[in-house]
């Protein structure tokens, strides 16, 4: 089996991109999702195991990509992997910063260095990446970044960390668009709400147990998303289409995001999840609610998931 986009098969052909944290979740998603169209496709993450079963899948489906173990936290580290893609495939075309994470509690639970960890994760390695990829090739050649923000506007509590980060990616994302525009570099983010990805298996006590089972009958449309309904986005933003869209955030998350707690949700009807990923799966936090609604479709081993880009 293939990847099923809903994009032209050619729509990245002879692009170089790299994917932060592409041995797992979102990241892995989008990974297939732009060697499918075309792409040679570049994945970092910490973990060479995560890398190399992600680099394998690829292969099999006939994909080009590339592995780079890097800790985007270190911008020595960045900026040499930056170097490395250059180097290697002459060009970059595209930067997904995807790779990012945290971990739940009350802020008056959270230590300092556990503040820190999570906004160096999801905050500084993105301005990392960012900048280089601009210093080292997109200032003279132009080119496209698409980061990874949450479904942050009414705050995230038992998040708040995480919620600090990615409104920070937020308003980076703007700047950026602004001041790099001259180059000809389009800066855009995602906002994804629940996804289903493996990253939720990764969570443990009341929050694996009662939260994650809830999301669902929070959302207008009754439903948590799919990988690819958020790689689809990245895609997008990518694309030769969205050649005059810059400074954008898009919310995915079902309209979770708008409306008030005043306003009742009713159960809806028509809502069918989106899903081209030929390997994507459905994390064990969630198989018993969801091995009985349509978000068991086409599935295969994985690795884990979570409400925002993975760490790998």
């Amino acid at each position: 089996m293939q990847y099923h986009s809903i994009f032209r098969p050619d729509a990245f052909q002879d692009k170089v991109i790299i994917v932060t944290g592409g041995g797992s979740g979102i990241g892995r998603c989008t990974a297939h999702e732009l060697s499918a169209l075309g792409a040679q496709v570049v994945i970092t993450g910490r973990k060479i195991e995560k890398l190399e079963k992600v680099s394998k899948e690829i292969n099999e489906d006939g994909g080009k990509v590339h592995f780079i173990i890097c800790d985007n936290r270190d911008e020595k580290q960045v900026k040499d992997m930056i170097a490395e893609v250059i180097e290697n495939f002459g060009k970059l075309d595209g930067l997904v910063n995807n790779a990012g994470g945290q971990f739940p509690s009350n802020l008056e639970g959270i230590s300092a260095n556990g503040f820190d960890a999570v906004v160096r994760n999801n905050l500084h390695s993105t301005f990392y990446l960012m900048k280089e990829a601009y210093n080292q090739w997109m200032a003279k050649h132009g080119g496209s970044i698409v980061n990874m923000a949450a479904d942050m506007w009414g705050g995230m509590p038992g998040m708040g960390h995480s919620g600090a980060a990615r409104s920070g990616v937020d308003n980076l994302t703007k700047t950026a668009a602004v001041e790099w525009g001259r180059s000809g570099v389009r800066v855009n983010c995602v906002a994804p709400g629940w996804i289903i990805s493996s990253g939720m298996d990764n969570y443990t006590g009341d929050f694996a147990k009662f939260i994650i089972p809830s999301l669902a009958s929070n959302v207008p449309l009754k439903r948590m998303g799919t990988e690819s309904e958020i790689s689809s986005a990245i895609v997008y933003l990518l694309s030769e289409a969205a050649s005059f869209v810059s400074g954008v955030t898009i919310r995915v998350d079902g309209a979770a995001s708008q409306g008030t707690r005043m306003y009742p949700l009713a159960d809806a009807t028509n809502s069918t999840s989106f899903n081209g990923f030929h390997r994507a799966f459905i994390p064990d936090v969630l198989k018993d609610q969801l091995g009985k609604t349509e978000h068991s479709t086409t599935q295969a081993e994985g690795e884990k998931p979570q409400q925002q880009g993975d760490s790998a």
